[in-house]
């Protein structure tokens, strides 16, 4: 047990130290009264989505489908770590490409979080983790198209990894990466340009982001960047008209 020490505590109580926790604290209170009166809302209100991510009708997602089973994190640590609950985690398959094609399986990981006061786990951080070191990174730019109703142009980030330290075996793994963010409204290539979206919201008493990315690692064969770009494409314009009509929040309400 630490013994109680006159000497140690002083320190805390002189003239000075007490000023400048009192101007500290003043000001602190100070710039959050001038933040209110300004009308700044720096503590958001959760934003729900307008649909579970869990009930997206696959019945809508031809020609792709989902391959059974639909992946689901059991472990809780892990799932804490995510910070959200509301993800979809499923395999894609699209009936249209040849057996041995290397964009025939994707991993289609989507994460919505209703109150987004951070914006955590991209990519580059979770393989990296584990075990694997980022070989390609890049912008691209998706070309968005459902030829009905919806058509976009879509900042992204193209990533390749492989392993750190790969057996001869594993050698010539690598592992196309694509994501990009949906944040209150508008689309983000990056967590720096999601946050800066965030921050832009000042006003706001809600604020959301929700990450898309493609993993192509279902296949012995690797797809060049511009087939996996082409195949992201395609899945996109099935699967994001559905996000925008259905499921994420309507921002200009």
């Amino acid at each position: 047990m630490m013994k109680y020490d006159s000497k140690n505590i002083r320190v805390y109580t002189q003239p000075a130290f007490l000023i400048c926790a009192l101007v500290l604290a003043a000001g602190g209170a100070g710039m959050s009264m001038t933040m209110k009166r300004l009308g700044v809302i720096l503590e958001k209100e959760p934003l729900l989505l307008r649909k579970s991510l869990d009930l997206l009708d696959e019945g809508d997602l031809g020609p792709f489908r989902v391959v059974p089973p639909k992946l689901k994190i059991e472990n809780k640590d892990v799932l804490k770590a995510l910070g959200t609950k509301d993800y979809i985690q499923w395999v894609m398959e699209d009936s249209e490409e040849a057996a041995g094609s290397p964009v025939k399986r994707c991993l289609l990981f989507i994460t919505y979080y209703q109150l987004a006061d951070r914006v955590p786990h991209v990519p580059e951080e979770c393989w990296t983790g584990g075990g694997y070191q980022k070989l390609r990174s890049e912008g691209v730019t998706f070309e968005i198209n459902d030829n009905v109703s919806f058509e976009a142009r879509i900042p992204a980030k193209y990533l390749v990894f492989g392993p750190k330290r790969a057996s001869l075996w594993q050698d010539r793994v690598r592992i196309p990466n694509l994501y990009f963010f949906k944040v209150n409204g508008q689309y983000a290539a990056s967590r720096e340009h999601a946050r800066i979206a965030l921050n832009k919201n000042l006003f706001g008493e809600s604020s959301y982001f929700c990450k898309v990315e493609l993993v192509f690692n279902r296949s012995s064969a690797v797809p060049g960047k511009e087939a996996a770009v082409r195949a992201s494409e395609k899945l996109l314009a099935v699967i994001l008209p559905i996000l925008e009509r259905e499921h994420w929040p309507k921002w200009e309400e």
